[in-house]
């Protein structure tokens, strides 16, 4: 048997054609053997992504192209391969799960089918033994009422439940080399700790090799053997992770190991005003069945839910995927029907139908958690950030437009210059940031944002909550910030509620869930968040 590792890259380069080659990625070398993993890391746009899909041969070519380099797996040169090869390796032996669940699932196929595709196309599995090993996978990967769910599509499932998803179909085929990228973005901290610990021991089981795409150092230190550090396109420091987090030689990397949200979140003026106030709030979702359609049951999403936000203030919304955080923040902004009584600065809005609500939309904004898919993408920056003042009603002429968009990128850390980009042109953190602009240039009172940090790298996180507490300071913005990431919460949050199933297990002030949780339910969140947290700290005292 040969000792030469699983994987092994040289010297890869990837160049793409705009006008002029640019190089996305400069001469990378490393090697994977099996059962082990290696992590990448490094900040958005440094090439952590393209590297993986080099080794799959997915980038899209003619736009992108090799200059150089090798992909060598199980000894078998994968650069230039033919397609035939390509297909017996893709999905089969090695696996990946991409960074967005929701663009890398069919919208218009159940899950049930998406997953058993994979099994008939690799393993020539039929009928109900499909059936059996996709319940067999989703059970494996956590997903609750898994039986239930076969016939669910991905517009039906929350942004973790996709996640698993899409981990169950690359797990199908048992692969030898599993590429996951990014894969606990968006999952809570008590199903992230599940997933780590399905991979570890899978991976044992299978004697399967990992290489691991996250932001998350926490995750590294507790899943990886070795790291590479990844800067500009280059590869600038690589070794065991102890080695690594524990004597980092160069000085990006011991800013990466620093970078993490610091501070406390803004103190709201004394009297200041409620914004938001929210009484028995309920979205129930009817479950029908038979010949006619009849309601048999409902999924409570929101179950009787009361909140209270002052200007100046956050409320921090946090809970395991499915809990019914999004569903609460979409009902808050009647995005979505619902019961019961919502008051915006003072006034009742639980009765208004479409028309009555649009003048109000300009004072209550959203920041989706996905920047990829939130952002149209035959639309310049400019054209996107100004579209909220068109719907209004305000009329601008072309010079007002470009300086009312220049200084809505300026407040958010972007260059003017690039209003005229699109978005496929920018990385994860600066796409959220347009989406911030898009939503601050309506200079609104209330603002939802949806896991607003959960896409992005270590360092961009720490600017974005830095960006999103000064915006709040100079606007005294009332803030519903819903996020499994329990760190960033406690930087940001005044006051914080814990779902769980669609209801308030906890609610009170931040300081107080945080350092005297009163629920096992808290309790295990915040063990399963800090745990993480501890272990990236204690790598990086080694």
């Amino acid at each position: 048997m040969s000792d030469q590792p699983l994987l092994q890259v040289l010297d890869l380069s990837v160049a793409f054609r705009e006008g002029r080659d640019v190089l996305a990625l400069d001469r990378a070398s490393f090697t994977l053997e099996k059962g082990k993993t290696l992590a990448l890391v490094g900040e958005s746009g440094s090439g952590k992504s393209i590297t993986a899909l080099s080794i799959l041969q997915l980038l899209p070519y003619p736009a992108a192209r090799h200059p150089g380099g090798s992909i060598r797996f199980a000894g078998q040169e994968l650069m230039g391969a033919d397609e035939a090869v390509l297909r017996k390796v893709r999905g089969n032996r090695i696996s990946m799960v991409f960074q967005e669940p929701m663009t890398s699932l069919n919208p218009l196929h159940p899950i049930s089918r998406q997953v058993g595709e994979i099994l008939e196309l690799h393993k020539g599995y039929r009928g109900e033994a499909i059936q059996a090993r996709v319940l067999e996978l989703l059970h494996l990967v956590g997903l609750r009422n898994a039986g239930a769910r076969l016939g669910a599509y991905p517009h039906e499932l929350s942004g973790g439940e996709r996640q698993r998803v899409m981990i169950a179909m690359a797990l199908a085929n048992e692969p030898d080399l599993f590429i996951a990228d990014e894969p606990t973005t968006a999952l809570d901290v008590t199903v992230q700790a599940q997933i780590l610990e399905l991979l570890q021991r899978l991976q044992k089981q299978l004697g399967m090799a990992m290489l691991l795409i996250t932001h998350d150092l926490g995750i590294v230190s507790k899943m990886a053997d070795q790291v590479c550090v990844m800067l500009g396109g280059k590869i600038i420091e690589s070794g065991p992770v102890e080695q690594v987090f524990g004597h980092p030689q160069e000085e990006y990397t011991r800013h990466l190991i620093a970078s993490e949200p610091k501070g406390g979140p803004n103190t709201p003026p004394d009297g200041a005003p409620v914004m938001l106030e929210a009484e028995d709030v309920k979205v129930w979702f009817p479950v029908k069945r038979g010949l006619f359609s009849r309601t048999q049951n409902y999924i409570k999403a929101v179950d009787g839910i009361s909140l209270q936000v002052r200007a100046g203030e956050t409320l921090g919304i946090v809970g395991e995927s499915g809990s019914g955080k999004t569903t609460l923040g979409l009902a808050i902004l009647r995005l979505i029907a619902c019961q019961g009584t919502i008051r915006f600065a003072g006034a009742p809005i639980h009765g208004l139908n479409s028309r009555l609500m649009r003048p109000l939309r300009k004072d209550m904004q959203i920041v989706f958690q996905d920047p990829y898919g939130s952002l149209s993408p035959r639309m310049s920056v400019g054209q996107i950030i100004l579209e909220g003042l068109r719907v209004h009603g305000n009329i601008l002429d072309t010079d007002e437009q470009r300086k009312i968009v220049s200084e809505a990128l300026t407040e958010v850390g972007l260059d003017p210059a690039m209003q005229d980009r699109y978005p496929h042109e920018f990385s994860g953190g600066q796409r959220q940031r347009i989406a911030i602009a898009r939503a601050m240039v309506l200079h609104p009172r209330l603002v939802v944002l949806d896991e607003p940090t959960s896409a992005l790298d270590m360092t961009v996180q720490a600017q974005i909550v830095d960006l999103l507490r000064d915006l709040q300071a100079r606007h005294g913005l009332a803030y519903l910030f819903i996020s499994h990431d329990l760190k960033v919460v406690r930087a940001m949050a005044n006051q914080v509620m814990v779902m769980q199933a669609g209801r308030v297990v906890e609610q009170g002030a931040a300081d107080q869930i945080f350092e005297h949780p009163q629920t096992d339910y808290t309790r295990a969140l915040m063990a399963a968040a800090f745990s993480l947290e501890a272990t990236h700290s204690g790598a990086v005292r080694v």
